[in-house]
């Protein structure tokens, strides 16, 4: 079943189907969902953080954990994107990161993802720290990654209401593309209410991947 028909059928992850009243009140309220933007970044407290680029079917992933827990996934990690978010990482953490292949959180995050790339793994049971996200958009991560599972979609709208902001799709949008665990904390899920995909950090293709590793798109013939 492609997501079109998902849509169709309202095969949405227990959500309702939008009302009248409530697209109204998201069209009047786009302007509004500007609002839901997130403030510049500032430095967080200092804090300790490895980090280890591991393969997957999707290409390799730059993982990076805290002693709270799993605080970034980095798409299409190549030696010019790790050394960016490391830069990154380092600015906002207030500390320099270390290479670690044995630090417990990297090690069960790779040891799970190689399980949910095989097919053998839908939930995810990794500890995670939240420091990079706030605010609204950490509030429409929370509610993604608790109630949207493997293998159902969710529309941009639908969560909107879902945290309680019927005119904030936009910001929703704003949000999956800042997700700092993507994967884990599963954006790849958030599609267009009419049936499209929607958008993705990673790359279509990569999103286009992940859907159909869930079921929810047939795979690719090559």
């Amino acid at each position: 079943m492609n997501i079109s028909e998902q849509v169709d059928q309202g095969a949405y992850a227990g959500e309702q189907r939008p009302t009248r009243e409530q697209s109204s009140a998201h069209e009047r309220g786009q302007r509004r969902g500007s609002a839901h933007r997130e403030r510049p970044a500032v430095q967080l407290a200092s804090r300790s953080w490895a980090w280890q680029v591991t393969d997957s079917t999707i290409g390799p992933l730059l993982l990076v954990a805290t002693d709270q827990g799993l605080v970034q996934v980095v798409f299409h990690a190549d030696e010019k994107r790790v050394a960016n978010s490391l830069d990154g990482l380092g600015r906002r953490l207030g500390a320099a990161g270390s290479p670690s292949c044995d630090h417990p959180v990297i090690a069960e995050a790779v040891r799970q993802l190689d399980a949910y790339f095989a097919g053998e793994l839908r939930d995810f049971t990794l500890p995670l720290d939240w420091c990079l996200t706030s605010g609204f958009n950490r509030q429409v991560l929370r509610e993604l990654v608790a109630h949207v599972s493997y293998g159902a979609v969710v529309g941009y709208q639908d969560l909107a209401i879902r945290v309680g902001e019927p005119g904030a799709a936009r910001a929703v949008g704003v949000a999956m593309g800042a997700n700092p665990l993507p994967v884990v904390v599963p954006c790849h899920r958030v599609v267009e209410s009419d049936g499209g995909i929607g958008g993705f950090g990673g790359g279509l293709e990569t999103k286009r991947s992940l859907l159909a590793l869930e079921g929810v798109l047939p795979q690719p013939l090559f």
